[in-house]
């Protein structure tokens, strides 16, 4: 269990830090990924419960997994699914959560999986490897749809343009077609510190992947999995999913500043608080930045779970 990951995680010692493991805990690594949470969580003696929708990692974890003498075990099942995986393989509780959101360095290396603009492969941006890939939404979807998709996962304000320059451009098959096509529509200017692809291509990403929906879910099923004590540690990398998981704890330690139609304030008629006030967002140090550029956006959120039962799902969903 002591080999290297190919990849060291971002905030690793934060998060197992956060996680607060005492030998025999039982924690669940939502995105496996190569390895690297889970690799340090069984060396403190825990064992883990790790999911990952794609296919690649869990083949590449299976020798860590028989090196660990039973303390992991392998789910091939999305993060939002860790309660009905867990309580159908007879563990209706565990100690801890940690999900670290996004795409894997692993997934970005690989120009055959199509997630990166610097490196030319199939347009493809699958987690899962099934269902809609890029290249489907790119081609069949509606400028409209494909501006709005843009916009909101990118946050991306020249959607218009990107959107009306890629239906132009139809048919698109490649990584390096399409990352051609957005620089073109936005000017790209050589040298900038920000490629002007990043954006466009991020949306397409979480949208091909529903991402967003997939952290809400997983969210809930962390809350719902949780033990009286037990920590959830959440490892993001933009404003959107930071967004999800701040308001999310807001809201479940009682901690929401207002309340309005869609989301009313926690009170003696509503729900109890599920977490306790969540710790101070944790980002990366110099140190760190200087060993992996990746981690330049990623925050770290963690709480502490009460005793109090989880929420309904929906209503006051994050």
């Amino acid at each position: 269990m002591s080999a290297p990951a190919p990849h060291i995680p971002v905030l690793l010692d934060e998060v197992i830090h956060s996680l607060a493991i005492t030998p025999g805990a039982e924690i669940v690594d939502g995105t496996f990924g190569a390895g690297g949470y889970s690799q340090a969580i069984l060396a403190d003696g825990a064992r883990v419960y790790a999911f990952d929708r794609d296919p690649d990692a869990l083949k590449e974890g299976a020798n860590l997994a028989g090196r660990s003498e039973g303390a992991l075990r392998l789910y091939a099942a999305c993060f939002s699914n860790m309660d009905d995986v867990l309580i159908a393989d007879g563990i209706s509780s565990v100690d801890g959560v940690v999900l670290d959101i996004g795409v894997s360095s692993m997934q970005l290396d690989r120009a055959e999986r199509g997630f990166s603009f610097q490196k030319d492969g199939p347009l493809d941006m699958r987690m899962g490897q099934d269902g809609m890939t890029a290249a489907d939404f790119v081609n069949e979807a509606e400028e409209a749809d494909i501006a709005d998709i843009i916009y909101r996962y990118g946050e991306e304000h020249r959607s218009r343009r990107i959107a009306r320059s890629i239906v132009a451009a139809r048919p698109i098959e490649t990584t390096a077609q399409l990352a051609a096509i957005v620089r073109k529509a936005v000017g790209h200017k050589p040298g900038a510190p920000k490629d002007p692809a990043t954006r466009a291509f991020q949306a397409i990403r979480i949208h091909v992947n529903r991402e967003l929906d997939e952290l809400t879910d997983g969210l809930e099923a962390a809350e719902r999995m949780l033990k009286p004590g037990g920590r959830l540690a959440v490892v993001t990398f933009h404003s959107l999913e930071d967004r999800i998981v701040k308001q999310f704890l807001r809201r479940r330690s009682g901690a929401e500043a207002a309340g309005s139609r869609h989301m009313p304030l926690v009170g003696s008629d509503g729900p109890s608080p599920t977490f306790d006030k969540a710790e101070k967002a944790v980002r990366p140090t110099d140190a760190e930045l200087a060993r992996n550029p990746r981690s330049r956006s990623a925050t770290l959120r963690s709480a502490t779970r009460t005793q109090a039962p989880a929420w309904a799902t929906g209503g006051l969903a994050a």
